[in-house]
């Protein structure tokens, strides 16, 4: 299945197990970036509703290039899960290993999904990402918040889907 962002009531269509790949605009977050904005209430001057937990091997050529995008692990960023989704509106988190028993009751609540990409395919998913642009390199390059294009990103493995289903 083909999902294009911003995702909506697709979402509810998607089962544990399903592969997917998905087209749009993504942002990635991970450790910092999720605290800036929940703890720190720092707004971001982008509109997203999927987060790419992955911290990109990036390199500045006639602007930023992807080299390599692989997932980082989900589960550190549990705690913030309640407020992405309900003060951003985030709908898919996107990572490797997983989200706990607090994120998958969250997903079934706001019709949310978890989607898996494999760890050490960072260059496959490479492939079909590209860099528009790039917030609060401040945090370094892994830990900021970078917006993304993907052309058919996947294949993604729906992890925890909206009925609350994990594979974990």
């Amino acid at each position: 299945m083909l999902l294009e962002t911003p995702v909506k009531d697709e979402i509810k269509m998607l089962k544990a197990g399903d592969i997917v790949h998905l087209t749009g605009e993504i942002i990635t977050a991970r450790d910092m970036a999720h605290r800036r904005l929940v703890e720190e209430g720092v707004s971001l001057p982008v509109n997203f509703n999927v987060i790419y937990h992955c911290g990109p091997l990036v390199k500045k050529e006639n602007g930023w290039k992807m080299i390599s995008c692989g997932p980082t692990t989900s589960s550190r960023m549990d705690r913030y899960t309640g407020a992405m989704v309900e003060r951003f509106g985030v709908k898919i988190f996107i990572g490797k290993g997983g989200m706990g028993e607090e994120s998958r009751r969250i997903f079934q609540e706001n019709k949310c999904a978890y989607l898996a990409f494999t760890g050490g395919a960072g260059v496959l998913a490479a492939r079909s990402i590209s860099i528009k642009d790039v917030h609060w390199l401040d945090m370094g390059i892994p830990e900021a918040v970078w917006v993304l294009e993907a052309a058919n990103f996947g294949p993604l493995v729906v992890g925890i889907d909206s009925k609350g289903n994990s594979l974990y």
